[in-house]
Order: structure tokens, then sequence, then C-alpha cells
């Protein structure tokens, strides 16, 4: 089976530049450049730290992907060619400044979805509905460049590398959609909210193995991803670190099934249910019925679409992880 589309947005992502941020002259990692007062917030890589300044206006330049872009009055014509995007701009109040979202952002179930594809985008259909920023989450060659030479600026908005980035993400795009406040207030409901779901655990997740699946041919997320970082809160071991020690595959490995039926993970994660993966199709591969998630039926069939996107509903994700651990620990 080939690698889901989503490992290969992973993967083309992760080979760009640095992760969006928003620059400014304060010293804060991530902030606004403006004429008038500045608002942000700063996520710590700690999910529970946040620092708040004044509030943002236009004209406002943000940090991203491709280089820094400058905004000169509120969007109100956004085109989203990004699942996360999409989800991160509905949460922070810009829904509404939204006209048109690629054929993958099927959440929220109010996202204007069209035909346009985020992975081979047509800029002659872009254009065509009259956007003022469109965002994407990389640049496959040509768009940036054609959307600039027709003046629409773009936010390149990558993979998140950690949570950190995630919130950086969000921070930018309430900047850059004059949400700033909004953004803000996302921000610290999921930090808060995260912390809720870890401590809801008890601390059942402290030294758990664990095997988190991508594709059927095995890809996987180290800790070094925001994937594995989540998992990291709660005191978990990835089984995938010691597959890419030097980072070479960027954080998503391709392990072997004798890998991990020697690692004899306590916990499988398939977060390619979606392809059609399950419980029941992993216990039947060769050999790995003597595994102890499978014979002990820790196998979690997470939502694809949740577990592959870093934007607001990574909750539910670490939900999942809690609510798994708790099954395992016996609470």
């Amino acid at each position: 089976m080939r690698i889901p589309a989503v490992l290969a947005a992973l993967a083309l992502a992760l080979a760009a530049c640095a992760p969006a941020t928003v620059s400014s002259t304060t010293e804060a990692p991530a902030v606004v450049t403006t004429d008038a007062p500045v608002t942000t917030t700063t996520a710590a890589p700690d999910p529970t730290t946040t620092t708040t300044t004044e509030a943002a206006a236009f004209p406002v330049t943000v940090e991203t992907d491709s280089g820094p872009v400058t905004i000169d009055s509120q969007p109100n014509a956004i085109i989203s060619l990004s699942p996360t995007a999409t989800e991160m701009l509905f949460a922070i109040g810009a829904g509404e400044q939204v006209i048109a979202v690629d054929d993958q952002s099927n959440y929220p179930p109010e996202a204007p979805m069209t035909d346009l594809s985020g992975f081979t985008p047509n800029l002659e259909a872009i254009l065509a509905l009259e956007p003022d920023l469109v965002v994407i989450s990389f640049d496959p060659g040509g768009l940036v460049e054609g959307l600039g030479a027709a003046e629409v600026p773009v936010l390149t908005l990558g993979t998140a590398a950690s949570l950190d980035d995630a919130m950086s993400q969000f921070l930018v795009l309430g900047a850059a959609t004059g949400n700033p406040t909004q953004a803000e207030e996302v921000v610290r409901q999921i930090q808060d909210d995260l912390t809720a779901a870890v401590e809801a655990a008890a601390g059942a997740g402290e030294e758990v193995t664990y095997y988190y699946e991508i594709s059927s041919d095995l890809y996987s997320a180290t800790s070094a991803t925001f994937i594995g970082e989540i998992f990291g809160l709660y005191g978990m071991v990835n089984i995938a670190d010691e597959a890419d020690p030097d980072g070479s595959a960027f954080g998503f490995p391709q392990l072997s099934s004798e890998y991990i039926v020697a690692k004899d993970p306590d916990i499988i994660f398939l977060s390619n249910t979606l392809y059609g993966e399950s419980a029941a199709t992993v216990a039947a591969r060769p050999g790995w019925e003597a595994m102890s998630a499978v014979k002990n039926g820790n196998i979690v069939e997470l939502d694809s679409d949740v577990a592959s996107r870093w934007g607001p509903r990574i909750v539910e994700f670490a939900q999942a992880i809690t609510d798994a651990l708790r099954k395992l620990s016996g609470g």
C-alpha cells in the first residue's frame, strides 16, 4: 500500500523552511510587527505558559515558512488549502472570512469545501475566486510566486514540529486575519485542556511503551514530532525513536514488522483507520498475534484526521491517549 497523503504532506512540509512564527522588535518568540500596539501569546513547549502584550492592527507582518508576509488590511476573502489551517481559522473566529477551502478540509462541517487541491493547486482557479489571503501547508512550486505576482498575500504554514510551533501558527493566523485576541484565547484553552487530559491519566503513562502507526507499510512518528510530543506529556516511551536517532527521517521513520514485534509495545495507536486499518487487520498480521498489545486488546483506532492535524482537535487526540492509558491501568 502506498504512503497515505497525510504522510506525503508531512514529508514535504518538513523538507521546507523553519516553522512559521510571527516577528517583531520585541524579545518574545511569537509576536507581530504592526504600526500599532501588538497582541501575542507565547506558547512554550510546556503547554501551560503564556505571555501577553497589547492588541494588534493592520498593516501586519508575519513570518512564514516562505518568508515575511505583510497584510495591509483585514482579509475578508480567505482561501485555505490546508485542512489544519482551515480548522485553526474557524477556531479563532475567522470562519466568516473564509470563502473557500480545499478538497481535504472536511472540518468543521460549515467550512466551504471545494474541489481546489492543496497538493496540486490550480493558480487560475484560485485567482478566479478573488482571494485577499491564501493559506497553504507547502508550496509545490510556483504557487507562492504566482500569487505574489497577482499581489495576493499567501501564508505558508507547514507541519508543526512541536506543540510550540502549532500554537505559534494559531497566533500567526490570528494576527493575519485580525483575530489576535481570539487566537490567544484558543491557545490558552488548548493548553488548559491538554493539561487536564494529562492529569486525568493520573500518571498511568509513565514508561508505557507505544507504537504509533501512520500507514500500513509501517511508517511511524518519533518523539521529535508534534505527535510524539503529545505522547511525551504522559511520560510514554516511543518505540520508533531508536529507528531515527539522527533525525534523518525527519521524525517519520519506516519500521519493519520484525522490529515492532521485537519491541512488543504496550499499546498500538492506529492513525490510518481511514485507509482500512483496524484492530482486526493488525491482529491478522503474521507474528503480531504474539504481541502484548494485540493479546490484551490495547489497539487504539484513532480518527485519522484528528491524529494527523496539529490544530484545535489535538485535545481530542490527547483525550484518546488518556482513555487508552486508563483502560491499560484498569482505571
